[in-house]
């Protein structure tokens, strides 16, 4: 049985003590930063962000690779797909 393995982030950021629209504007700036293929991933303890980010995701035509639930926050992945 194989597992499914998470791509490693190339990048973190860690926008636990930024409220809405913080964590998306910091996953946006730093989409705009990387290259096709890096996969991004946003920890952000704002509740809004676990429903904000996959919207955008889907719309600016990146993959959302998973939303994971932490300890406290939630773990956002995603791959710069453009």
């Amino acid at each position: 049985m194989t597992e499914a393995v998470t791509p490693t982030a190339t990048r973190t950021i860690d926008a636990r003590g930024s409220f809405c629209p913080g964590p998306l504007m910091e996953l946006i700036r730093g989409i705009k930063e990387g290259q096709v293929g890096d996969v991004i991933a946003v920890l952000s303890a704002d509740k809004g962000s676990k429903t904000d980010i996959p919207k955008w995701v889907e719309k600016a035509g990146h993959r959302l690779i998973g939303v994971f639930t932490r300890d406290g926050y939630d773990e956002i992945v995603v791959e710069k797909m453009k």
